[in-house]
């Protein structure tokens, strides 16, 4: 069975939610807000490794100091050759959209170390859709053409909160004059293939996943893990993908809270695939919603992979398509 996983709903085809592919660069400007414990591993490892596409690396964050002693710090990781990691600079909140990509790591809510058990992404919703969405309308009021990359949780949400909250115009009513579809990006299922991956070396059963496997979906409750493309077994899929979606409990039950992974994984490195034009897994406007699947960037715009998925995963994908558009 194809299932289509770019198929486009009546709101995507009005005025800018569509959008232009975005213009492809060698190097981008790249500005994080807010440096909390995800948003300061992911400026470690975007300083360490994007050399390459980054041409600055902008840091902002409203808590005094922490900005600052992010740019010294960050400024001071340096190789004992040539350094070719990209400069740090403090950036206002002001200026925080003028760049070519905007990463979102602000967040009211972040559950403790005591949080053990439920879905912790979904009960930040509540605190973080209002915060998100108030971004979406600065970047619609700064007329920003650049990438929004959500990487709070719940990830797939608050993309879909932006988009729409950057399209209302003062009276709340959609015009769709501001950011595209094409411009908003979630960072948060690459961690959850790291994490199936990680299962899936540790058990036989599951070793598939290693070559065949896909995961689908959001950042959580939802989330699809297919061991295999070619050889899907859905009783095998639905039990890893449970030991994928508790991952960040086994961490908790630990003691610490699961940041370094998603951080790097999700963010740092996912990143860095999309602006190389790499295939990487993050959530994308597809059907009235962000869904995480395997894309990449190319000149033409997002290219979706292209897979002969079948019925019984086909169904599961169905299903969080729709539980995710019940969420307002």
């Amino acid at each position: 069975m194809q299932y289509d996983l770019y198929k486009n709903i009546e709101i995507s085809a009005k005025s800018r939610l569509s959008g232009e592919p975005l213009p492809r660069k060698e190097q981008y400007r790249v500005h994080i807000l807010a440096l909390g414990d995800v948003g300061s591993t992911l400026a470690m490892g975007l300083r360490l490794m994007g050399g390459d596409v980054i041409s600055t690396l902008g840091v902002c964050d409203l808590r005094e100091g922490v900005s600052q002693r992010w740019e010294f710090e960050l400024n001071q990781i340096v190789p004992p050759g040539e350094n070719r990691f990209p400069p740090v600079e403090i950036v206002d909140i002001d200026h925080i959209l003028d760049c070519d990509v905007f990463l979102f790591c602000a967040s009211r809510f972040v559950p403790d170390t005591a949080v053990k058990s439920g879905d912790v992404r979904m009960a930040q919703y509540e605190l973080n859709r209002p915060l998100a969405a108030g971004y979406g309308r600065m970047a619609r009021e700064k007329g920003f053409r650049g990438m929004f990359c959500v990487v709070s949780d719940p990830v797939d949400q608050l993309c879909r909160a932006v988009l729409l909250e950057s399209n209302r115009d003062e009276a709340g009513e959609l015009d769709y004059k501001g950011l595209s579809a094409n411009q908003v990006r979630g960072f948060g299922l690459g961690v959850m293939n790291a994490r199936a991956r990680y299962y899936a070396g540790r058990d036989p059963r599951f070793a598939s996943y290693l070559t065949e496997g896909r995961a689908f979906g959001p950042h959580g409750e939802g989330l699809i893990i297919a061991n295999s493309i070619t050889h899907y077994d859905d009783k095998l899929s639905r039990e890893l993908t449970e030991l994928t979606k508790r991952a960040n409990l086994e961490m908790r039950s630990l003691g610490y809270k699961p940041y370094v992974a998603p951080a790097l994984s999700s963010g740092a490195l996912t990143l860095l695939a999309c602006l190389r034009g790499e295939w990487q897994y993050s959530s994308v406007f597809m059907d009235g919603v962000f869904f995480g699947i395997r894309n990449r960037l190319t000149g033409n715009g997002c290219e979706a992979e292209q897979l002969a998925i079948p019925e019984a995963l086909a169904e599961r994908i169905y299903e969080t398509v729709e539980m995710l558009k019940g969420i307002d």
